[in-house]
């Protein structure tokens, strides 16, 4: 119930962001709350899947430090998650191969194809970061469930860690 709760504004943000997706010139005190993606920190060249230890084990991050999710609607190595979900939930974009640092399996780096470019996946999983995760190293999505299905963060022998 506390998490349901915690979660509450999340779920609100990604609302408002689905609504509000014209343009506009005046400001809203909710835009601290609305995911902003943030494409310039997770496309490059040859993006990086490293490692991090958290609390929750051992779990890949981006070059950044930021955590790495799996979404458990994504099927086939196909992403299910586009438009408000993917502002919320960016996903991990890449213009080259992906490079494994720190302990990451090169073996199961891998891309798919996505509408605006390539994502990053690993052991079959596309990648996403999450907007509320500000600071390297946290984990505030970890098993929240959203856009139909939860997301977790994925370990480095490439399955979710489920524990909170």
């Amino acid at each position: 119930m506390k998490r349901a709760l915690f979660l509450l504004p999340i779920s609100l943000a990604v609302a408002a962001a689905a609504a509000g997706c014209g343009t506009s010139t005046s400001t809203s005190t909710t835009a601290a709350t609305t995911p902003t993606p943030k494409p310039a920190a997770s496309r490059t060249a040859a993006t990086t899947v490293d490692v991090r230890s958290t609390g929750l084990g051992k779990i890949l991050v981006d070059a950044q430090g930021r955590t790495l999710y799996l979404f458990e609607k994504d099927k086939g190595g196909k992403s299910a998650c586009s438009g408000a979900c993917a502002k919320a939930w960016p996903p991990l974009m890449t213009t080259g191969k992906p490079k494994a640092a720190g302990g990451a399996n090169a073996k199961l780096l891998g891309t798919t194809k996505r509408s605006n470019g390539t994502q990053v996946t690993y052991n079959g999983h596309p990648l996403y970061t999450f907007f509320q995760d500000t600071k390297a190293g946290q984990t505030k999505g970890q098993g929240s469930n959203f856009f139909g299905a939860l997301w977790y963060v994925m370990g480095t022998n490439g399955k979710q860690i489920t524990k909170s």
